[in-house]
């Protein structure tokens, strides 16, 4: 497989007008990318991906006068993996950790996939270091676990989630035949017309899940997800989020995402107190921020730019 060079000979710490450096934060290392000097606007990637799948978005921040950071969360890419830590709580202090390690006063937030589960949760948890806040693919937690418990057609859509919950086979399979699972995820996630993540960037994904230990520590936060829904510990966490999101809130979607269903994501607003926007890009699939880099960045910037955003 074809991947782009790295100097330092790492699968994660990949060349390009960035800078790579590791920031101590909630016990733990993370690597981080950063470009721009401005306002900090922190990016969360999902599953299976790591910091580079906000290439794009790193240099158009930087060029609206934005400081950019694309961190890479516990257990992926060049960040310590950890023998716990994975529930989400514990994953949002890592992120509002980062953001005071950066020496920044707060940060809007940018996240996908289960990046944006843990920008939701920061916001709640930690209202006066989140700015902005900005989720792609993902709907509130509280709407995710409502939609995977009864709707039949999320359940169906989010099958890889309950997949996980077998112990070791899926740490085997995702890395499998160099990672070709995640692949296939990629391909099987994204926009029937997509012209992206293209076949390069696929190869880039799949090396980064064959790094020892990162297919387990990415599985751990949708077991604990799933396995607390009836413990004292999940239910404890779901009355926390009860409490309203009180920071502008831009929630991004692909019309055509085969994995988090329209549906399921739509109605997050409910738990917002503060502008809400709700944008549906059409024809797209999980990955907007990839699949139509230049839409997507353009309604970001133009967003976080926004001094007043609508509701």
């Amino acid at each position: 497989m074809t991947v782009p060079e790295s100097s330092t000979g790492s699968p994660v710490r990949i060349d390009g007008p960035w800078t790579h450096r590791d920031v101590a934060a909630n016990g733990a290392r993370f690597h981080i990318a950063e470009l721009g000097d401005g306002p900090l606007v922190l990016l969360l990637h999902g599953f299976p991906q790591f910091w580079w799948t906000w290439r794009h978005q790193l240099t158009a921040l930087a060029d609206a006068g934005f400081r950019a950071v694309a961190m890479d969360l516990r257990g992926v890419g060049g960040s310590d993996r950890t023998p716990r830590g994975y529930d989400p709580a514990n994953l949002a202090l890592d992120i509002t950790g980062v953001v005071r390690s950066l020496g920044e006063p707060d940060a809007a937030l940018v996240g996908h996939d289960l990046g944006g589960y843990l920008a939701w949760t920061a916001a709640v948890m930690r209202p006066k270091l989140v700015r902005r806040l900005v989720v792609s693919s993902m709907p509130h937690p509280r709407r995710w676990r409502s939609a995977m418990l009864s709707d039949f057609a999320q359940t169906r859509a989010g099958s890889y989630v309950w997949g996980f919950q077998r112990p070791w086979l899926p740490e085997r399979q995702l890395v499998a035949d160099d990672a070709a699972l995640v692949g296939r995820l990629i391909r099987d996630w994204s926009g029937p017309g997509a012209s992206g993540p293209d076949e390069e960037a696929v190869g880039v994904y799949r090396r980064a899940m064959t790094i020892p230990s990162t297919a387990h520590c990415s599985i751990e936060p949708y077991r604990w997800m799933v396995r607390s829904m009836a413990r004292p510990d999940g239910l404890q966490f779901n009355r926390r989020m009860k409490r309203p999101v009180r920071v502008p809130t831009l929630h991004l979607h692909g019309s055509l995402d085969p994995a988090m269903r329209t549906r399921s994501a739509a109605g997050s607003g409910e738990y917002v107190e503060a502008p809400y926007r709700w944008r549906l890009f059409d024809g797209l699939g999980h990955f907007p921020h990839e699949e139509d880099p230049v839409a997507f960045s353009a309604e970001l910037v133009n967003w976080l730019k926004d001094p007043e955003p609508d509701r």
